[in-house]
């Protein structure tokens, strides 16, 4: 990283970059995330994500595969592509971190971001409680409805980052069950919807960041965002941030909350679009989405909490449907 700071000092306009601390180190040691200081600008200081294509990977779960590496490869130059051409489409409704710039040389990227704790965006949960989900909800609802019908030039041709074409190593390890039978049957009723907009890819609640006196979040890491259907964000969402008895519970009440977040927001930019259709469609796809989800669960790690209850009730409804 020090050997970027100059580069930093540059693109920020300031007159020294200098390193505050680590926030954290990337998925299987490609590289790190830094708050950076500066001095002799504007700015006060910024986030720096620094990949660097390791000689040797190391994966906390043994997926060490080329498969695996490739896509971690295309997912950092995608996240450079969406700062540098989509999200200055973002607002405040779906509030994401300007990029002051980027620079790639060899094997390794820099990309310079805004510090969002500067901005009050300085807290971040791991469990969310049934009102600050519908905070996540509501961002969701507004950046699906801003990309409506986007194409993802640049990006991933089927945003998540779990998604069937990228993830065979884990298919291959699931034991046989009439999920992993019906993984491509699935996949392909979430590809072929009509309605499609830019998901995030990896909206967990870990990348979301809170601002508390406002009431507001915006987002971070956007490594697998790409086209596909708005309710894979959503399913993905509700399984990181709540129980299984909580998604459960608030099912109905958390779903229409988006669908009506999504309908506020789409009536001021697509007038003429059927929103009744879109919203039948998604919602028909919401089991669907999260059994997707889980036939990758099966492979990863299928003793993971987010495989509970739930999960299979929502699992047999979409295979009943399909």
């Amino acid at each position: 990283m020090e050997n970027y700071l100059a580069e930093i000092a540059k693109l920020t306009k300031s007159d020294k970059a200098y390193q505050i601390e680590q926030i954290q180190s990337l998925w299987s040691g490609y590289g790190k995330i830094v708050r950076v200081g500066l001095k002799g600008g504007a700015l006060k200081s910024v986030i720096a994500k620094h990949t660097v294509l390791p000689n040797n990977v190391s994966h906390p779960r043994g997926w060490n595969t080329d498969t695996s590496h490739q896509r971690k490869v295309k997912s950092y130059q995608v996240e450079v592509n969406w700062y540098k051409n989509y999200s200055d489409y973002c607002n405040d409704d779906c509030r994401v971190p300007k990029c002051y710039g980027e620079k790639t040389v060899g094997g390794e990227q820099l990309i310079v971001l805004e510090d969002m704790d500067t901005l009050g965006y300085f807290v971040r949960k791991s469990y969310l409680t049934i009102d600050e989900t519908k905070r996540c909800l509501k961002w969701l609802a507004n950046f699906h409805a801003k990309f409506m019908g986007q194409q993802p030039d640049g990006l991933w041709q089927v945003g998540t980052y779990w998604h069937l074409a990228t993830r065979p190593d884990e298919l291959k390890v699931m034991g046989n069950c009439e999920l992993k039978e019906s993984a491509a049957k699935i996949d392909n009723l979430l590809n072929s919807c009509i309605y499609k907009t830019l998901v995030h890819g990896d909206a967990k609640v870990a990348n979301f960041c809170f601002n508390d006196e406002e009431n507001k979040v915006a987002a971070v890491d956007f490594q697998y965002v790409g086209r596909g259907c708005g309710i894979k964000d959503v399913a993905y969402l509700l399984g990181s941030c709540l129980t299984d008895v909580e998604c459960q519970n608030h099912e109905e009440e958390l779903l229409h909350y988006y669908f009506n977040e999504l309908e506020i927001t789409l009536s001021k930019y697509f007038s003429k679009l059927n929103i009744n259709e879109l919203k039948n469609e998604w919602s028909c796809l919401y089991a669907i989405a999260w059994a997707d989800f889980i036939r990758f669960m099966m492979g990863w790690m299928p003793t993971h909490h987010k495989v509970n209850n739930y999960s299979e009730k929502l699992v047999k409804k979409a295979l009943a449907s399909i």
